[in-house]
């Protein structure tokens, strides 16, 4: 009997340790797949308010399909650089997006100027 308790004493203690040093290796609390969906899905509806009620950002942004990727980015760069105002707002819509990615040292799209 003892000897029984012994035992099952030594599982939990081994299955804790394991259970502490599985914990220490995990992503960071909040780096789930699940928490990139909702960051991103706040983002993309803060961005389609945004664009909904600047007409003249939205026109911009709408003018960029079928464009080739490097013209793109060329195009966003340039019109963030002559429209500070547009730049610092979307950046601020965008920052979640940054601080999951500086948090969990993941990928997110950067596709918007300030990312």
């Amino acid at each position: 009997m003892m000897f029984r308790r012994l035992i099952g004493a030594g599982v939990i203690a081994a299955a804790a340790a394991l259970g502490i040093a599985a914990t220490a290796q995990a992503d960071p609390p909040n780096c789930t797949a699940g928490d990139l969906s909702m960051v991103m899905s706040g983002v993309n509806a803060g961005m389609g308010v945004y664009l909904l009620t600047h007409p003249d950002v939205n026109a911009f942004f709408t003018s960029l399909k079928g464009m080739p990727r490097d013209q793109m980015r060329d195009a966003i760069v340039a019109y963030g650089q002559s429209n500070p105002q547009v730049q610092s707002e979307i950046q601020a819509i965008r920052q979640p997006a940054a601080d999951f990615r500086d948090r969990c040292q993941a990928q997110v799209p950067d596709y918007m100027p300030g990312s």
